[in-house]
Order: C-alpha cells, then structure tokens, then sequence
C-alpha cells in the first residue's frame, strides 16, 4: 500500500506540476513587427488538430487565455481549409481558477441552476474554468461536438473533447473565427487573448483580382492593462500592442498589393479602420465581408468593423522610403457608451526584407470557366419574407443588466433553463427589426445564419451582401427609437435546432443580451 500510495502521490504531483507548467507564451513587446499567426491547412480533405485552453499570469499580474497548440511555444493558429473539408479539434481544458468573474449574483445563480444533467453537452455547470469553441459565423449545425455553446461545457482537466465538422460544400469562402462561449465567462476569455481566425478558401473563384496576392491575417484584439478595466484597456495587432508611443510595425514590400484579412476579436471596440499616408486616407479594396465575398469591389478610404466582425481589403503598400499607418479613427458610441478612442495600431513600412505570406492561390482556368459557384443565401434581399418580427434592446440604468427582448414579451435576461424566445421552421424567411431603446450602440449577432441588411433608421440600404454580424446604431434619447431591418433565411436544413442570438459586446452578453431561438425541421 505504501508502494501504491507513493506512486499515486508521485503521479498526482507530476500531473500538477506539468499542468502548472502551461502557461500563455510570451506575448510581443509594444513596437515588435508583426508576424502572422502559425498557418494550418488542411489536407486531402481534412485538417485535424490538438489544442489546449489554457490562462495564466504575465508579468503585469494581467490573466491571459490561450489555445496552445503544438509544443506549447504557439496560440491562436489559423486554420485554413475548403468548402466540403473536415476539420476536427481535439480540445483539452487545463483552465485554473483565480480568474476574475464578471457577471451579476442573480445571473451566476441562474447558471448554477442550469446543471441538469452531466457530461459536456448535457448542460453543465458553466463555471470560471468551463470553455468550449464556438466557429463564429459558420453556417454548421448547432449540435454537440459542432457548434453547440448552450450545453456544451467542457469542464477543467477532462479528457479531450472533439470537435468534428464538415465545412459545408456551398460555405461562403473568407475569414471566420473562433472563441470560447462560456456565457458568462465568454468576455473574460476573448479578451484575455483566447480567439483565432479560419480562413474558408476559394475567395479567389468571386474576386479574381486577389489571386496569387500575397495574404495577411490581422486578429486586432483589446488586452488588458494591469489596471484591469475596460477603460485600461489597449488594442493590439497579432498581439502586439500600442504603449507609450510605440506602435506595431507592419512589414510589406514596397508597393506591393496584399490582401488583409481583419478579424475585430475584441470585446467592446468598434473600429473604424484606415490607412493614412502623411495623414491622408489611401484608398483600398473590400472584396469580402463576414467571411462572404462581396458583389462586386467596394473601393472606400475607411472600413468599419463591429466587435467579431471581419472585412478582407487588397491594399497597395507604401513605396520605398515611404511610410503609412494603420489607423483606427475611433467611434461614436452614444452617451453611455463604451469608450472608443481614435488610435494609431501600426505603422506600414516598406522593406525588401519583409516576410512572405502565404499567397493566395491563383485561379485554375477549368474552374474559371464554369458557371459561378453557387451562392448561399443568394437572393436573399429579392426573397419574400414570411413572417415578420421586432425585437428591441434595453438594460437597467445602472448599465448592470442587458436585455434583448421580442416586443410583445418580458425582458428577462438570458437563462439556458427558459425556452426559445423564437420558435420558426426550417423553410421560413423572417424579417427583423430591431430597435435600440438604449444610448449606446451595440452589436447585433446571430450564430449558424448570415442575414441580409434591408434598412436602416427605415432608409432602404440597396445592398444585397450578407452579414452576421451588424452596428445597431445607439438612440438619442429623444424621437423614434434607432432601428435595423435584416432579413434572414431559414431555408437550409442545417440550421435545424436552437442557437443564439445576441450583442456581440461580450459584456452585454455575458450580463443576460442573450436569447434563444428553436429551427424546427420542415413537415
């Protein structure tokens, strides 16, 4: 016995020492230039990966959340695969406590009351050191080991759990992402660092202009400083923050177009993105959206991105000896609005020695010459809605308490316990307005389903591209509400099932911004 008690004693602390031993790695210093993120492309169909959540301390005493993959020295990869691929994850929680908690008492005791039945997907106690994935803006099924978050919870030190998904054959391609949605704790992780992009290739078969483009993947996260609030907090590109004037460096050959993909992974900021040259803003090309390519090039001086939106631009770098700068020009909130400062992210330098990315690939003459891709979600904007809805947002006056409520209904914040807000059928194609009764703006998102924005403050938008997730403008306090018409399209069998919808503020979501609504299948 005493044999058998020393080697568990010995196994018990191996274990925790080696768990103790996974922490975040190093993240750049202020002025670093920045690298892409490590690429992992599919293969022969499939991509099949390992990654490890795990959070711990930087030197500052601020809490960083990382997906480790590979030997532990890399986080967030992006994952790169094809319409019709596998791709499969296998994930291991190592989450410790200590991290700070953000949620109120009533919701955290709503949470506990919501751990009927055991097992990941069987509604779990969603605590400080649950985690799981959610594929934001893919249009997958929302079943466990998909892209399930309202009962999926993977608790700490469990065995690995599997993702395993098949990107659907007719997926929009372009930039996606992924990040935990443990709700109430979905803010603390993303923006202590736990988020990365998924590219969907084949963008080149819509915009042939982007072929053979050399591609970079920028994931501007907000990361905490030691003071620890949001207001404390810094943008960075790639994890390389602004501090005390020293900016990121971004490195192209001169002149030379690149195409950018920009994920907006941070938790309150809404950019408004552009590229100065002696103060001026340069023009650019947006050729994609929420990971769908656009109708046609929209050349614009200024891109504006939501928190978890993404926009992918061809811009033309900077001639030799000369100089631009990635420039956030900050956004209007509302009077109660998160702060949203003006904030120069990266300097654009010419260099000879700039590293090479991955280049987009040119396109084949055979798939040139047949008939476009079939679009999903095509003629959205043309379709004849069959049900129409409104939905408005609201909280307490203490901005404590967030609620998104169907008018007609009670505002309750989000309990994974209460029914579906929303029950349609698969077939269905709604139309939503949604009002902000609130004076500050938020972020309207819907998991599995693109939408397709039809109005805004009731003027007619002309634009048939369809996104996921949409500015909800903040009201003034004075006249008719603020509002947003979206139409959305239940027709695809895979969205059959429940999901969410909720602002992508992830302090209003975690703090009860949050609904469900239920896909029936068709008779």
């Amino acid at each position: 016995m005493k044999k058998i008690s020393g080697l568990l004693l010995f196994i018990f602390f191996f274990t925790t020492a080696s768990l103790a031993q996974q922490t975040c790695p190093v993240r750049p210093a202020p002025g670093s230039v920045v690298s892409d993120p490590v690429v992992l492309a599919s293969a022969n169909g499939a991509l099949t990966l390992n990654l490890t959540m795990v959070n711990s301390l930087d030197a500052s005493g601020i809490m960083e959340y990382c997906y480790l993959y590979g030997d532990g020295s890399t986080e967030a990869p992006t994952m790169m695969v094809n319409p019709g691929d596998t791709l499969t994850i296998n994930l291991t929680n190592h989450l410790t406590s200590g991290a700070p908690i953000d949620m109120t008492p009533e919701l955290h005791m709503s949470m506990i009351a919501a751990t009927s039945g055991s097992g990941p997907c069987l509604g779990s106690n969603m605590t400080s050191t649950s985690t799981n994935i959610h594929f934001h803006g893919l249009n997958i099924p929302p079943i466990c080991h998909q892209d399930d978050v309202i009962r999926t919870s993977i608790p700490a030190n469990s065995p690995p759990f599997q993702y395993k998904i098949q990107i659907p054959a007719n997926e929009p391609p372009g930039l996606y992402w992924y990040h935990p949605h443990a709700h109430g704790y979905t803010k603390t992780q993303v923006i202590g660092g736990a988020s990365g992009a998924l590219i969907v290739g084949g963008e080149e078969h819509f915009a042939p202009e982007i072929a053979g483009l050399p591609q970079r993947v920028f994931v501007i996260r907000q990361q905490l400083t030691p003071a620890g609030t949001d207001e404390s907090s810094i943008l960075s590109v790639n994890f390389v923050p602004f501090h005390e004037n020293l900016y990121a460096r971004i490195l192209t050959r001169p002149s030379e177009k690149e195409l950018w993909r920009i994920l907006n992974s941070s938790s309150t900021q809404f950019l408004q993105l552009q590229l100065l040259n002696q103060g001026v803003p340069t023009n650019f090309d947006i050729v994609g959206l929420d990971g769908v390519p656009l109708v046609g090039t929209r050349v614009a001086n200024v891109v504006v991105i939501p928190p978890a939106g993404r926009a992918d631009i061809v811009m033309q770098g900077p001639p030799q000896n000369g100089l631009y700068q990635f420039f956030n020009a900050g956004y209007d909130t509302g009077p109660i609005g998160d702060p949203n400062p003006a904030v120069l992210l990266a300097d654009v330098v010419p260099s000879d020695n700039a590293e090479t990315s991955t280049h987009v690939p040119a396109v084949s003459p055979a798939i040139a010459l047949k008939p476009e891709i079939p679009r999903r979600f095509a003629g959205l904007a043309e379709a004849q809605p069959t049900t129409q809805r409104r939905l408005y947002f609201s909280e307490n006056t203490a901005g404590t308490k967030f609620f998104i409520t169907v008018d007609g209904q009670t505002p309750r914040l989000y309990d994974p316990t209460e029914p579906p807000a929303i029950i349609t059928q698969e077939g269905a194609i709604e139309d939503w307005t949604l009002e902000n009764h609130t004076q500050e703006v938020h972020a309207f998102h819907l998991h599995q389903l693109h939408f397709v924005v039809l109005e805004i403050n009731g003027e007619p938008t002309h634009d048939p591209s369809v996104r996921d997730t949409i500015v909800i403008p903040y009201w003034d306090g004075q006249g008719p509400y603020t509002s947003v018409k979206v139409r959305i399209d239940f027709r695809d069998p895979e969205t059959v099932g429940t999901f969410l919808y909720h602002c992508h503020i992830l302090d209003h979501e975690d703090g009860g911004m949050m609904a469900k609504i239920e896909v029936k299948p068709a008779n």
